[in-house]
């Protein structure tokens, strides 16, 4: 896919992506930090790394959306959707982790929204690399298969493909 958003000739959406990527890892290692017996201010400090990687997430999927506009081949259009429900899933994660620190004393999490935490960030790593996967050519087997037969492998003799 190619980016219709670009500023000196580079894409805008991958470099957006970095933002959200960089500041839910960082709320993690902040929250294990603070799990593991860190100053209470760790825990403030991830809440406040989950807002700003939702706001820049947002931004992330909006750019998405606009590339995902004009693409004109429809199985690119179909990886391209399920590239941004993937974000989206992840922002919406995100989001309800953020809605339940609000209630806790100095937003901290416990245990168990620490590991729902590391999931998302885990679902977020793999979004990330599959839109990087898409964007060198490279389509993963399951992608192919959900798109259809325009990204299968030619099979050797086939040259119908």
């Amino acid at each position: 896919m190619e980016s219709r958003l670009s500023v000196a000739g580079q894409a805008v959406q991958p470099i957006l992506v970095l933002f959200p990527l960089g500041l839910f890892a960082m709320a993690v290692m902040f929250d294990m930090a603070d799990l593991l017996g860190g100053p209470s201010i760790l825990g403030a400090l991830a809440y406040w790394n989950v807002i700003a990687g939702l706001v820049g997430g947002v931004l992330a999927t909006l750019a998405g959306a606009v590339d995902v506009m004009f693409v004109s081949n429809p199985d690119a259009r179909r990886l391209g959707v399920l590239r941004g429900l993937i974000n989206m899933g992840v922002l919406v994660i995100f989001a309800v982790i953020l809605m339940l620190r609000v209630h806790t004393p100095e937003r901290v999490v416990g245990g168990g929204l620490f590991v729902v935490e590391v999931l998302a960030l885990a679902l977020a790593i793999f979004g990330a690399w599959f839109a990087g996967e898409i964007a060198n050519g490279r389509t993963p087997a399951f992608a192919r298969a959900a798109a259809g037969k325009a990204f299968a492998r030619p099979v050797a003799g086939n040259r119908n493909i």
